[in-house]
């Protein structure tokens, strides 16, 4: 019986240092070598001071910004220790009124748009923490931020193109476009 005691903990001992300690050592040393961006956060920088994240969507309210994806974790949009989503199906009386919430607003700030909500700028995520809109939801808002920057459309239309990603190896996933980075490209334009 003192044999097989002595034998198990002994094997809980190895198997928490190599589980525990080794291979999470190895793992990260291993991406810190062939994926630095991506192990660090994929952190996006401005004047050496880190800003934002490429892969946790940032809230945007101000009409001279593209708006991301609805966020599920509240009371504060986009925290990501809060991650979930809402757990809502199509019937809740409460998803209904706060995708109604999410079309007025849009509706609000660009009165003269007339052209059907795109899905995905008015129900929240999984976890509520996409970073990236497709470009339908992009080309929605196109028109009013133009305006409220004194851009043209065409302006910014190219930046929505140059920010629009394709595909994960040509096939997996959707078209997207990473709403942090377009901002950031918006506010360094100059206006013409």
């Amino acid at each position: 019986m003192g044999r097989l005691i002595r034998n198990a903990l002994t094997m809980l001992v190895v198997m928490t240092v190599i589980t525990g300690l080794i291979y999470p050592m190895v793992a990260t040393g291993v991406a810190q070598v062939l994926f630095p961006h991506q192990a660090n956060g994929s952190l996006i920088e401005r004047d050496g001071k880190p800003i934002g994240s490429e892969l946790i969507g940032q809230y945007f309210d101000d009409p001279k910004y593209f708006w991301g994806r609805p966020s599920a974790t509240t009371p504060q949009p986009n925290n990501g220790t809060a991650s979930n989503g809402s757990n809502q199906g199509p019937t809740n009386t409460a998803l209904r009124d706060a995708v109604q919430q999410r079309i007025d607003a849009l509706r609000k700030v660009d009165p003269g748009n007339t052209a059907p909500v795109p899905a995905d700028l008015v129900t929240a995520s999984g976890s509520g923490l996409d970073p990236e809109i497709s470009p339908a939801a992009a080309q929605y808002q196109v028109a009013r931020v133009a305006r409220v920057r004194h851009l043209s459309e065409q302006q910014v239309q190219t930046l929505v193109a140059q920010f629009t990603q394709g595909r994960q190896l040509g096939l997996l996933g959707e078209l997207r476009v990473n709403v942090l980075q377009l901002n950031l490209a918006l506010d360094s334009q100059q206006v013409h």
